[in-house]
């Protein structure tokens, strides 16, 4: 595989990571438990989108053959689409929702702190403008872990109950695609695997705070990488592309 493909696949991975979470954030708009939070999940959803814009319209830029930042997110199929399988699991109640956030900002956090310095000056560029974003949901996605965990004996089983489920979608994060490891050897990111350490520790001492048990690091999914994932992204991608797929090339 060449090395633009290596840089298309591995863009990719990342615009489908903030498109999918971001449209599952979406779906909280109008049905957050105080008004607050509906505002604050619903511009975190905003947050995500337009960093999967940016990203999207620098791999169509790689793609060439016409590709658009539309056509790659709204004219492809679930097998293509190469984001995590943590982002496309149900929203579930408040913990889960909270839970697969702080999961995913924590990982994300890191990795752009290193994509800032990547050779890639674009994707470079995409992180230093999304970093501030990408802290602020992993700091308002850790408070509400422990106003969570350390809450009520009701909000502490559900937070419990959050952690328990997603955490073997956690794996993935930090294991690393084939093209993840050649660019990471031409310096364009970094190996998932080096982001563990730092994931774990702020992971762990979160949770700990929280008072929340630490599920053992047991097996872990895998395969949303590779474009293999759960049932729940179809549901998703039938909804976010309807409009497309039913009138082509309608815009606004």
């Amino acid at each position: 595989m060449s090395a633009e493909n290596h840089l298309f696949l591995y863009t990719l991975h990342l615009a489908d990571n903030a498109l999918v979470l971001g449209h599952r954030n979406s779906e909280w708009t109008g049905h957050g438990p105080i008004l607050e939070q509906d505002i604050a999940i619903s511009n975190i959803a905003l947050d995500l989108i337009g960093q999967a814009r940016n990203l999207y319209q620098y791999a169509a830029e790689l793609k060439g053959g016409g590709s658009t930042e539309d056509s790659l997110a709204y004219l492809r199929d679930a097998r293509a689409f190469k984001n995590c399988l943590l982002v496309e699991q149900l929203n579930g109640d408040w913990g889960c929702t909270i839970a697969r956030q702080f999961f995913f900002s924590t990982y994300q956090y890191y990795l752009y702190k290193h994509l800032v310095k990547s050779v890639d000056t674009r994707l470079a560029a995409i992180a230093e403008k999304s970093i501030k974003e990408v802290a602020y949901h992993l700091r308002w996605s850790s408070e509400w872990i422990v106003r969570l965990g350390d809450g009520t004996a009701e909000s502490k089983t559900r937070m419990q109950k959050a952690v328990d489920l997603l955490w073997p979608y956690m794996g993935e994060l930090t294991t690393a695609a084939d093209y993840e490891i050649a660019l990471a050897d031409s310096g364009v990111t970094v190996n998932p695997d080096f982001l563990k350490i730092m994931f774990n520790e702020k992971v762990n001492s979160v949770l700990r705070e929280a008072t929340l048990n630490i599920p053992p690091d047991n097996w872990m999914q895998s395969g949303g990488k590779q474009g293999i994932h759960s049932e729940q992204l179809g549901y998703l991608l039938a909804e976010m592309q309807f409009l497309q797929r039913a009138y082509p090339g309608a815009e606004w």
